[in-house]
Order: C-alpha cells, then sequence, then structure tokens
C-alpha cells in the first residue's frame, strides 16, 4: 500500500493494492479496521469516539479520559478499591462501581475454563467491589460482592456490563451500551486463520486463553452488523459460529451462517449435551477438552464443506493399473517433446 497527499484538498489518503476495499483517510481506515462505514454520520461519530480514546486526547471531558475502563487495564492496579465513578445516562439513571482486586476464589472461576489474570486484563474485565443503580422507576439498587456471589465487570467506552455468575440477576447494564456492542473486537490481530462468534464474554474469554481469535455480541439472538463481517472476511480466512448447543443456540446460529453465506461464514457445533452446565465453549475445555480437541472438530466441517469438490475431481485422477494411452509428438525438438497429440 500507499500513503499519498491529494493535492486537490491537502488530505493524506491510503491506498491499498491488494484490496481495493482498504483505501481511504485516517478516519475510513479506522473505520475499516472496527467495522465502520465512515461515510454514514453515526459511524463516523463512533470513529471520533475510538480515535479520542485510543489517544486520550480528552476531547469529551476536556483534560483526558478519565473513566475506570479504557484499553489498558494497568490502572487498576493505582488504587482498586477506591476506584468509583458515576454516569449519567440518556435516560436519566446514574451508576457506580468499585473495582476491587481478584480474590483467590475469583481466580480459581476463571481458571476453570483456562482464563487467567492476564487474559483479563487484556480485555479490559475486572472484580467489583459493588455495582448500583438505579431501576426503570427510579428506585435505588445495589450488588455487593460476596465469596458466594462475585461480581465481574466488562468495561467499555461510556458503559459497563455486569456479570454476576451466581446470581439469578447474572447480567446488569449501566451507562449506554451501544447496540453494535462487540466484547473482543479491538483485541482481534489484523489478519488470522480463524475468528470464531460465541454467544459470550466468558466464552471469547475461554477462547482467548487458548490462542483462538474470539468476538461475541450482546446475545446469541442480537443483530449483527453487517459492517462488522465484511471487515472480518478480508481479515479472516474462515469465519465461525460457534453458539451454545441448546435449542436457541442452534437456530440462532443457522440463521447466521444462512444469513452471512455470501461471506462463506460458518457454523460449528460441540460434542455436548446442550444442557446448563454442558452448552457452550467454555464448558467445552472446562470439561477437560482441548484446544487439539476444537481443531478437530473444525477441521470435520471442513472435510463436510470439500467433499463435494473431492468427489468432482474424481473424475481428473489417473488410474495407474490402467493409465492413458501415450501421446504422440507432434513437435519434437532434439528429442523433446514441445507438442503432443491433443495438447
Amino acid at each position: 500500500f500507499n500513503i499519498f497527499k491529494n493535492k486537490s484538498n491537502g488530505r493524506y489518503l491510503m491506498n491499498d493494492f491488494g484490496n481495493e476495499n482498504f483505501k481511504g483517510d485516517c478516519f475510513a481506515l479506522v473505520g475499516v479496521l472496527n467495522g465502520l462505514d465512515s461515510g454514514k454520520t453515526y459511524d463516523f461519530v463512533q470513529i471520533m469516539k475510538i480515535i479520542n480514546r485510543d489517544l486520550n486526547l480528552g476531547f469529551d471531558n476536556g483534560g483526558g479520559d478519565s473513566t475506570p475502563f479504557t484499553r489498558s487495564a494497568s490502572q487498576f492496579a493505582v488504587n482498586p478499591i477506591n476506584h468509583q465513578k458515576q454516569v449519567a445516562e440518556k435516560n436519566g439513571r446514574v451508576y457506580a462501581f468499585k473495582v476491587q482486586p481478584l480474590r483467590e476464589s475469583e481466580k480459581a472461576f476463571w481458571a476453570q475454563y483456562g482464563v487467567n489474570k492476564r487474559v483479563l486484563e487484556r480485555f479490559n474485565v475486572s472484580s467489583l467491589l459493588e455495582f448500583s443503580s438505579e431501576n426503570s422507576e427510579g428506585k435505588p439498587y445495589c450488588f455487593r460482592s460476596t465469596l458466594n456471589e462475585p461480581i465481574f465487570g466488562y468495561g467499555g467506552e461510556g458503559y459497563i456490563k455486569i456479570y454476576r455468575p451466581h446470581s439469578s440477576a447474572k447480567f446488569v447494564y449501566g451507562g449506554e451500551l451501544d447496540h453494535t456492542y462487540c466484547f473482543g473486537l479491538e483485541q482481534l490481530p489484523s489478519k488470522g486463520d480463524i475468528v470464531f462468534i460465541t454467544g459470550g464474554e466468558k466464552d471469547v474469554l475461554s477462547l482467548s486463553a487458548k490462542g483462538f481469535s474470539a468476538i461475541c455480541f450482546n446475545s446469541e439472538t442480537a443483530t449483527i452488523p453487517k459492517s462488522i463481517i465484511h471487515s472480518l472476511y478480508h481479515r479472516f480466512k474462515h469465519i465461525v459460529v460457534l453458539y451454545d448447543m441448546d435449542k436457541t443456540g442452534i437456530s440462532s446460529s443457522q440463521k447466521v451462517e444462512k444469513e452471512f453465506a455470501e461471506y462463506g461464514v460458518k457454523r460449528m457445533e460441540l460434542p455436548l449435551s446442550g444442557e446448563k452446565s454442558e452448552k457452550d465453549v467454555s464448558d467445552f475445555f472446562k470439561i477437560g477438552y482441548t484446544r487439539r480437541d476444537l481443531l478437530n472438530v473444525f477441521i470435520l466441517i471442513l472435510d463436510k464443506i470439500y467433499n463435494s469438490t473431492m468427489t468432482m475431481l474424481g473424475s481428473c485422477e489417473i488410474d495407474y493399473n490402467n493409465p492413458p494411452e501415450r501421446a504422440e509428438e507432434i513437435i519434437p525438438v532434439a528429442g523433446v517433446p514441445l507438442g503432443t497429440q491433443g495438447n
């Protein structure tokens, strides 16, 4: 690719000779990397937010990004227990939370899925001491972390998604969760072989811990933006939907595979019962399956896909016990055949 200055307007543009879809100014490039279209007003605003956040320009608050959740989780170690933030949502509600160091019991919870502290920090996941907000009727409520009911936070720009794995209300939201919410998108490499679209954040973390690239949307039934699939199509050889093995997960993955057939999206089923404790890829690793086992399941999918192709190629195979007749030389030069009969 090359970067050049447009003489007519003085703007620097990038042109990728290997992919004509990768061209434009710096805003278009950030858009391509994040599945956004810089030509659309809403997407352009999101692109500006990403640039403001990544470069810590502070345009939104006049003095740098002070929210507790940013791309780097290293700041959690500064003063984790007293770090609290209140943010007003569009509907007038506010929320607050306090971050704390990971307890040993919480480390053990993630360890059963192969996830360690380094993976949690990379994806900006923290342990919360408490979370408070108010319901739709304006009544305040507060969740406090205990050994039996821990609280984890998936942090993002202007929002936090609360995960309480052992509680009746597992997921709670603070701030404005955008409709294009995609967990793990920022952590994806620029290029790769396989990217998995999973049903939840825990699945993304467990796959990442095993060395795979993965993302998830807000739920298995959430609408997937075509722009994100388009971006992944140019970055990965295979896009694989890996949802839960229950009824909802199976039907949703079938729908996604059909919807994005033009991008070669494939769906993958795991050898799990589909019961509550054995339905997703994090359960797959929890019960003892390995990275190699998951790759073997994926290879079976490829075998089915390419089986029809190999069948068609069968007519081109040579039977050495009954070889074709030797072609007659038409144009030889010094004993070397340059042209043969039928060629």
